[in-house]
């Protein structure tokens, strides 16, 4: 899959607090030292994000994208 973004950073999840509507998902990165994602909780269920899983960042504009491959 291509991604409109140009900045690609490794991560691994480090913690998810999960609403009705919208996910709290944190993860620790090498440089900065966490960055942190609010997407839909149907975005977070999708992608099966679990504490300790290794994904991409996908920055661009305000917007920190998960990415599980």
């Amino acid at each position: 899959m291509k991604y409109g973004a140009r900045n690609l950073i490794k991560a691994k999840v480090k913690s998810i607090k999960s609403g009705d509507i919208m996910s709290l998902v944190k993860f620790d990165v090498t440089s900065p030292v966490e960055m942190t994602s609010v997407l839909t909780t149907e975005s977070a269920e999708h992608l099966d994000l679990n504490i300790g899983d290794e994904v991409a960042l996908v920055v661009k504009a305000i917007h920190v994208l998960p990415v599980k491959e």
